[in-house]
């Protein structure tokens, strides 16, 4: 079966929470990589997402080591909301 991983930077502006992560993270740049393997057998290429990690600073570490941490798609997505419209508040308060 083939699989890929594909990496990308995601920015939150304020400080969040993800759903299996038990403390808040600070606002600032993640490394998010997304596995995903062929689904075979088709005319053209699909692939599905099987696993979500995100990079983020260890806890108690002072940001200075870092630990991999798997997460759902959709609570990743949720939080990225939650931050957007977080900024969106602000933004019209001033």
């Amino acid at each position: 079966m083939t699989m890929r991983s594909r990496r990308e930077v995601v920015t939150f502006q304020h400080p969040f929470r993800i759903r299996g992560i038990d403390r808040e993270l600070p606002a600032g740049a993640y490394e998010v990589i997304t596995d995903e393997e062929a689904i075979e057998g088709l005319s053209f290429a699909v692939f599905r997402r099987v696993a979500t990690m995100i990079i983020v600073p260890a806890q108690g570490s002072r940001g200075l080591t870092t630990e991999m941490v798997s997460i759902g798609s959709v609570d990743l997505a949720d939080a990225q909301r939650i931050d957007a419209s977080a900024s969106n508040a602000s933004a019209s308060n001033d």
